[in-house]
């Protein structure tokens, strides 16, 4: 789908407020309300906007600690990836999981309270996830940067 500078508008402005009602997105963007609606709705149904959400802290929830975890299989057979991703998928404090080329098979992001709950995780979920041969964890420090979106302008695409 080629995208055009109002439809990096309408994503830009969504990205700093998904809640923005339609006739202030039309009135920023500079469309009328039924252009934008139909703007939108074509955005929404090829899927350049996946879907909407509330961003919640971490930290305010309680879970104060940020673990990038690297992970090694035992192969990397069909069957092995199929049931360790099944099994990572049910892990609650998993945040994302990325299937990596290089030296690890998954890189993960893990929420955790502080270091014990870290630790009851590694216990409880990591060490017991199918064909894990290998677990390097380390700890964030201090998020800098953590966007859903790039910013790609018009004439960058």
């Amino acid at each position: 789908m080629a995208l055009d500078r109002i439809d990096f508008a309408i994503l830009d402005t969504l990205q700093k407020d998904g809640r923005i009602p339609n006739a202030s997105l039309a009135e920023k963007v500079g469309l009328s309300q039924s252009a934008c609606s139909r703007r939108l709705d074509h955005l929404e149904k090829s899927g350049v906007i996946e879907g909407y959400h509330a961003r919640l802290s971490n930290g305010a929830l309680g879970h104060k600690m940020t673990a990038i975890v690297h992970i090694s299989l035992s192969g990397q057979f069909e069957k092995s990836l199929a049931e360790f991703e099944a099994a990572i998928r049910r892990c609650p404090n998993v945040l994302s999981c990325h299937l990596m080329s290089g030296e690890y098979d998954y890189v993960l992001r893990i929420a955790a309270r502080d270091l014990e709950d870290y630790e009851r995780i590694h216990k409880e979920w990591l060490t017991a996830m199918p064909h894990v041969i290998k677990i390097n964890s380390s700890f964030a420090l201090r998020e800098v940067v953590d966007r859903t979106w790039m910013g790609i302008r018009p004439e960058m695409a």
